[in-house]
Parts: structure tokens; sequence; C-alpha cells
């Protein structure tokens, strides 16, 4: 698929005409912090808004309403004739959409995917509405503190991978001839979000999707490193003891599926990134069959 990709002082179309079209039939996916502020605005727990509004563990926002022409459902948070029904705690996806944001050599570009701006399928009528550019639209959209969120969160997701890099690597796995660990990572990469979730469990998505965070959530970065610290806690707690072969495998597989999880939730490429892992750890000595 073509991609486009824009400056901040790119002019599009940007102008929304607020007919809805674009709370059906998405993959909207949620990072930690983002599945949070949806919960402060909907006015429950973060576990409530969890278990009643989202798939896998927390990472995609439910599309269950009502259905459209096209037979696509619409947000779980949708209401008709009304528009988001949480619409100051929506996640960056939809502050972005119709654009996207790609991240090359550590800059983050927004684009629009397709030969023809997305908006005009459905919403033709944005072209006599007012343009603006593309960073007039983001600074609307308020979607700075959401951008830090998913950096901070890649970053999380690297520290949780590494930890699973150290179990293969440094452990003596890799130099017993392991060849099972490698093979399960990339069956991760590969695998459906239902199977990576109940790869995970309860406990581990838990930590994950809803730490016990409750000071400090109204700034991303400082939420998303306590996060860090609990989760890297977990992982010591469960696995710095561990001596056998088999334990540090599980153990690998473990962390490295967590990473993985979570890299979803963040939109990332997981197949590219657990590709990237797999080699990453072969030139470093792990072997696969």
């Amino acid at each position: 698929m073509q991609i486009t990709k824009l400056s901040s002082e790119s002019i599009l179309p940007l102008t929304c005409s607020r007919s809805g079209t674009c709370c059906f039939g998405k993959d909207v996916m949620l990072n930690p912090w983002e599945l949070l502020n949806f919960s402060k605005e909907k006015k429950i727990t973060p576990r409530a808004f969890r278990d009643l509004y989202t798939e896998f563990g927390g990472i995609q926002l439910l599309f269950d309403g009502k259905t459209d022409k096209k037979g696509q459902k619409s947000c779980s948070q949708y209401l008709e004739n009304a528009g988001c029904s949480v619409h100051l705690g929506r996640p960056l996806a939809c502050r972005l959409y119709p654009l996207g944001r790609q991240i090359q050599f550590n800059k983050a570009h927004y684009i629009y995917e397709g030969d023809t701006f997305p908006c005009l399928t459905d919403c033709a009528e944005v072209l006599d509405l007012p343009k603006m550019s593309v960073g007039e639209y983001l600074e609307g959209q308020e979607t700075g503190l959401f951008e830090k969120a998913l950096n901070e969160y890649l970053i999380v997701m690297q520290n949780i991978a590494d930890l699973g890099f150290e179990l293969l690597l440094d452990s003596g796995l890799s130099e017993s001839g392991d060849t099972k660990t490698l093979a399960a990572w990339r069956e991760i990469g590969k695998a459906s979000h239902q199977f990576s979730a109940k790869k995970i469990g309860n406990d581990w998505m838990d930590l994950l999707m809803i730490p016990s965070i409750t000071n400090e959530t109204e700034n991303p970065v400082i939420f998303a490193q306590k996060h860090n610290e609990l989760l890297l806690l977990k992982a010591q707690e469960e696995f710095g003891n561990i001596q056998t072969l088999e334990e540090l495998s599980q153990a690998s597989i473990l962390l490295i599926g967590v990473a993985l999880h979570l890299s979803r939730g963040l939109g990332a490429d997981t197949k590219g990134i657990s590709e990237l892992w797999i080699e990453t750890a072969k030139s470093h000595g792990a072997k696969e069959e």
C-alpha cells in the first residue's frame, strides 16, 4: 500500500465533519496509559474498563456497537447521534486519525495510507471545510502527551525484551545448544492477539495493562517509568534464582511474549520486531533449527 509522508507544514482537509464514520470497523490499539485515561473519563476502574470494553487483555478497544451500512460494528464508546462518549480520554490512534505515525531512525513521521486522502472515501464533504496544516491539526487534537506515552512505552517494551535476551544469552542457555527458545519467540511474533494473550497468562497481563500506580498518572513519562520498575521487579522476583535450562528457556519465552504483546498495543510491527530480535540473538550465538 502506498504511504504518503507528511511534514508539519503539509496542508490537508483535516477539519472534521463529525459524521462518525471513522468510529466503525477500526482496530484501535491501546497502551496501559491510554487504557487508564479511558477509565478515568468513564469514571470506572482500569480493570473494569479493560474487562468491559477491550479485547486480548486490554490492548485493543472493543468494537461491538451498532452496525453501519457496510456491516462494520461501531466502537464500544460510540453513541448514535452523539459521537464518542469518552472523547476527552480518547487514545492517540483516534486523535491522529486519519493520519498515522511512523518512527524511523528515532524520528516520528506522520503519514497516511492509500492513493487518496482517507477521509474522502466516506466524508467527501470535508473538501468544503477549511483546510489546516498537520501541525495545527495535531495541536488541536492535543496529541503531545499521548505521543510521549507511546515513545516511553517503546522503551519499556525493549527493556522487557532485554531481560529475555539476558536469560537466553548470558545464562549458558544458548551455549547449551538450545534451539527451541528462538523457535518460540518466532511463534509468538507470528501469532494472533488471542494466542499471545493466552501465552502470557493473567498475572503478567494484569501487571502489563493495569498496573497498580495511583500517583503521577497525569504524566505519561513518569507513569511508564514507574510501570517499567514494577515489571522488572516482578521479573527479578520470579526468575532471579532459576537454574535449570528448561526454566531459563520458559522465562525467556515469557518475557519476550510480554514485550511482543505490549508491542501489539503500541501498534508496532510485532512480527518484524520478533524477527529483528531473533536475528540479533543469533548474531550473539543463539541457535535456531
